[in-house]
Formats: structure tokens, C-alpha cells, sequence
């Protein structure tokens, strides 16, 4: 399998390196970043996300890419600024159960910037394009509204029908919320 790298106007999205660990624990593994996300992780999460993100590469020959900023002076030029990419949704009995899923998680100086926006393009581009899949689901929970937010930009839909339980995450994570675009909303959205 040959290195993932794919650049947008101002990112790479990219394989992960072994250096990169460190540094994507250090930027995103604070309070603000994981508010969400259950908290900051111990080292047993930290090794467990990575061999999830790993077995997804293997597997589907797509994971939760390296976002950098392109070297342009700019601010954070140069710079990891978190993942973004696709993966398959993993929480067994759900209804959205190994449907692919857009996802993001950037460092709090990338926030507000459209960078996350810029990734989740280019991911769901590659996801519909290269991967060929029908449908893109993201996920998050009602209190972050940025996420959801985010996902209301690209033109996904809420869908309700497919919210569900993780027991895995502790009751003010629950439910998790489900949006969806499909291929052909993506195309007519690219045309308006």
C-alpha cells in the first residue's frame, strides 16, 4: 500500500509517521480538545486509538489522516494541527454499525480557522471519489454544537432514527447523534 498523502488550498492530510504520535497526544489531548471525547486519555487509550487507527488503514486502506498546514507562512505553517479523514463506524449492534464516517479532531489554536471544514471536504471528496462509498455518517453528541455545526455546513442531515447508546461513554456523552449526506446530495451540493 503506498503512502496516503492528498493537499488541499492551505492542508496535507497524510499517513501517520511514528514520530507523530507524541506530538498528536501533546496538542490534542487537552481538556478543551476532549471535552467530548471522554475526556483526556490515559496511556491505555492513547495505544488503544492508535491500533484502531491503524487496523483501519490496514483494512480499508483509509483512516483518521495527519492534518498539517501547508508551509506558507501563514499562521501554524508547517504545523500538525490534528486528524481528519474516514473510517468505519465500530460500536457493534448500532444502526450506523461499518458505515464510513468523516471525523475531525484538531488542536484548540486550529479552531475557528476552517481548517476542519477544508478537511472534512476533502476527506468526504475522497470518500465519495476514490473510496465509492454512498453514504458518509458523522457522529457526535447534542452538546457539541461546533461538531454538529460543522457537519450542518457540509450539508449533512440529521437522522435521528440512527442516534444510539455507547454504554462505553459515561451518561452526559449519550446519546451519540448521527448525520448523513450521500453521494448524490454531495455531488448536487458541489454544483450549487
Amino acid at each position: 500500500m503506498t503512502d496516503f498523502r492528498h493537499e488541499t488550498e492551505r492542508l496535507v492530510l497524510r499517513d501517520w509517521r511514528e514520530e507523530d504520535w507524541p506530538r498528536f497526544w501533546q496538542l490534542t489531548n487537552t481538556p478543551a480538545v476532549m471535552r467530548w471525547l471522554g475526556d483526556e486519555a490515559d496511556e491505555a487509550t492513547k495505544a488503544a486509538a492508535r491500533e484502531r487507527l491503524e487496523t483501519y488503514r490496514r483494512k480499508f486502506g483509509h483512516t483518521f489522516w495527519i492534518v498539517e498546514r501547508k508551509d506558507d507562512g501563514g499562521h501554524l505553517s508547517g504545523k500538525m494541527l490534528g486528524f481528519c479523514g474516514l473510517k468505519r463506524a465500530n460500536v457493534e449492534g448500532t444502526p450506523v454499525f461499518d458505515m464510513p464516517e468523516v471525523g475531525w479532531r484538531l488542536r484548540e489554536d486550529a479552531w475557528g480557522k476552517g481548517y476542519a471544514k477544508e478537511a472534512a471536504i476533502a476527506s468526504l471528496d475522497l470518500g465519495f471519489g476514490r473510496y465509492g462509498y454512498d453514504e458518509i455518517i458523522a457522529l457526535t453528541v447534542e452538546g457539541n454544537a461546533p461538531s454538529w455545526g460543522l457537519m450542518k455546513k457540509l450539508g449533512m442531515q440529521r437522522r435521528e432514527e440512527w442516534d444510539y447508546r455507547d454504554d462505553n461513554w459515561p451518561e452526559h456523552l449519550n446519546p451519540t447523534i448521527v448525520y448523513s449526506i450521500t453521494a448524490e446530495q454531495w455531488g448536487h451540493r458541489a454544483n450549487d
